[in-house]
């Protein structure tokens, strides 16, 4: 594990930890699997998010497994990197950067994914119990209900319990709980369909696959 960087110089590496987390972070690997398999721009079918549901919208279920991989390792790499670089609170810094840049990616004018799967790769590469244990709780809740918005809502909603539980470090739950603020914020749309019950299920085609121009 490395020292402890003093604060009277932990700046410079605290910023190169936001700055390149955020680079990697913003990465749209959705967007870029798609277009060199030749089906266009993905932000033109289905919800026109970049993430993974969306991908597999297009039918190709390899795409969208290779998009969850790149898109929660891209998190899980920020992470580790800067732990390995810089220690504990460079780690945090990077890995928040990360899902910053996924959301709000400057090559796409800001406007990116949910962040779901980079969030989980990044609880994974920072506490493994919690991410695990988020992971976990994703997998029940979309089995259970269908729902891949709501699955991702409720296992980043109980991050912050589980980094309690699991570890009793307030500044992990501290951060499991910025985490969770920034997707919640990010799934706005997708709560009011939840509530209005309208938004599309797992496995089943949205309203755009059926024909209908998307909103």
């Amino acid at each position: 594990m490395p020292d402890p960087i003093s604060w009277e110089f932990a700046w410079p590496y605290l910023l190169a930890a936001l700055a390149g987390g955020y680079l990697l972070g913003s990465i749209p690997f959705g967007l870029v699997l798609t277009r060199l398999a030749g089906l266009g721009d993905i932000r033109q079918i289905g919800s026109g998010n970049i993430g993974v549901t969306n991908v597999l919208r297009t039918g190709r279920k390899d795409l969208a497994a290779a998009t969850l991989v790149l898109d929660s390792g891209k998190g899980a790499a920020a992470a580790l990197i800067a732990f390995w670089w810089g220690g504990p609170d460079t780690m945090l810094v990077a890995g928040f950067a990360a899902v910053l840049g996924h959301l709000f990616p400057v090559w796409l004018g800001f406007r990116g994914g949910k962040g779901v799967a980079t969030t989980l790769g990044t609880l994974l590469a920072v506490a493994w119990p919690v991410g695990l244990a988020a992971c976990a709780t994703w997998a029940l809740v979309a089995a259970l209900f269908r729902y891949s918005s709501l699955a991702g809502l409720v296992s980043l909603a109980t991050a912050p319990a589980f980094a309690w539980f699991l570890s009793k470090d307030l500044q992990l739950v501290e951060f499991a709980g910025l985490l969770a603020v920034l997707i919640w914020l990010r799934h706005g749309e997708n709560i009011g369909r939840l509530l209005r019950g309208q938004e599309s299920r797992i496995g089943r085609k949205s309203e755009v696959e059926k024909g209908e121009p998307r909103p």
